[in-house]
């Protein structure tokens, strides 16, 4: 069943080759299409396209729907275009013609827009609690502390991506908007949004802009992430061993008895390689394309839908592998790291009144001469150093930038719909 099908049937080839992996890719956006229509329909009902009782029976359906996809049970019939076809048939064969109004004031184009709006703004705040477990480990120490500021600011700029997406492009129709008298404001407010696109036409032109802001800000993460792995799989190594990774997360060589290989780290790595990508992708499909929809803004479904999970099982394996770290103690006591505390002792003997060139001159020589004894206590107490890392601030830092999303307005929303 196809939504624009009349008389005549597409050649097989053709109708292959245009939906591609779109049923496989709109399965990621079942419940959202659901959700979305719930509140189409419910602002139908207030404009009298429907009656309150074919609203009530609808309803009644679509949250069943909507159990069934969050619980991983809906699927896309063979020879069903999409999520919003599959839809609307098991409406209409459970509820025959009522079924068939619920696309009144829309198209698939407005329609497939909100759905990844919902499916994003839910995925970012998943990502976003990811970021959060992971930042809680990792705020301790200079080096870890390091990463946990650093997510800070990566989530700063996921926040900006979040507040894109978090507005409402339903009632854009094709990009011309609709002559029924819509009430976008009506499910503005049903769906939790902070605002709607206002400009029907701008509405449609977001469709692959917003997808490659997203694209960046996770790309943000996966840079930080990556230069973690690449740090862990580095002080992990003979040479440096600051570190010791827990033999369970360890693989084994088939030759070398003794090795121990950092595979999650060095995936890590890749994977978030990988991610960073993404924007480019997005970027090259959507880069010479006029304002409107256009079947080549499809494909990006399939380069960034994926790219969610991809990045919470990252984070969720990076977070499992920091619990089990251990930082090798005495790494000091080895020779090699004595000339670390030169500069430690020309700010000593600047303290104590010699001029810093005059101090910086003596050790200088001392080093030359094989005379210079390290003191390899350290006094460091201004901020953000490592006797004094403001962790109390980074954390406090972190709760700001996580309060600005303000989740629980959207979960609030989202709840009084489908439950």
């Amino acid at each position: 069943m196809k939504l624009w099908e009349k008389s005549v049937q597409v050649d097989k080839d053709i109708e292959k080759y245009t939906i591609g992996r779109d049923r496989e890719m709109d399965l990621y956006l079942a419940p959202f299409d659901v959700m979305g229509s719930m509140a189409h329909i419910t602002m139908l009902e207030s404009i009298g396209l429907l009656t309150a009782d074919e609203l009530k029976v609808l309803l009644a359906e679509m949250k069943q729907i909507y159990a069934d996809a969050e619980a991983g049970k809906f699927e896309i019939e063979e020879g069903i275009e999409d999520v919003h076809s599959q839809v609307e048939l098991l409406l209409t064969r459970r509820l025959g013609d009522i079924g068939k109004k619920i696309h009144s004031g829309r198209s698939r184009n407005d329609q497939v827009l909100v759905d990844l709006k919902l499916y994003m703004r839910h995925e970012l705040q998943e990502v976003t609690k990811g970021v959060k477990t992971l930042f809680d480990m990792s705020s301790f120490g200079l080096w870890f502390g390091a990463y946990a500021e650093s997510l800070v600011d990566d989530l700063m700029v996921l926040q900006a991506a979040y507040k894109v997406v978090n507005r409402n492009p339903l009632g854009s129709a094709a990009g011309y908007g609709s002559s029924f008298p819509l009430n976008r404001q009506m499910t503005t407010d049903l769906l939790g949004f902070d605002s709607m696109d206002y400009n029907v036409v701008y509405a449609q032109m977001g469709r692959g802009k917003t997808e490659r802001i997203v694209a960046q800000a996770l790309g943000g993460i996966a840079a930080t992430l990556s230069k973690l792995a690449f740090d862990a799989c580095m002080f992990s190594s003979q040479n440096f061993g600051f570190i010791k990774l827990h033999d369970a997360f360890t693989t084994g060589s088939s030759i070398m008895p003794h090795k121990k290989n950092p595979d999650v780290f060095e995936l890590t790595r890749a994977k978030c390689n990988k991610i960073q990508a993404v924007p480019q992708e997005i970027m090259m499909i959507c880069n010479n394309l006029p304002s409107g929809y256009f079947r080549d803004l499809q494909i990006i479904k399939e380069v960034f839908l994926p790219t969610f999970d991809e990045l919470k099982d990252i984070l969720s394996m990076v977070t499992l592998m920091m619990e089990h770290i251990t930082v090798n103690d005495h790494i000091l006591e080895d020779s090699r790291y004595d000339l670390m505390f030169s500069v430690e002792e020309v700010n000593r003997l600047a303290t104590n009144g010699m001029p810093f060139r005059d101090a910086y001159k003596k050790v200088g020589l001392d080093i030359e001469a094989g005379k210079f004894t390290p003191v390899k206590e350290v006094h460091h107490t201004h901020e953000g150093s490592v006797g004094n890392l403001c962790t109390d601030r980074i954390n406090a830092l972190m709760q700001q930038v996580l309060d600005g999303f303000n989740f629980q307005k959207v979960n609030e929303a989202v709840e009084k719909l489908v439950r």
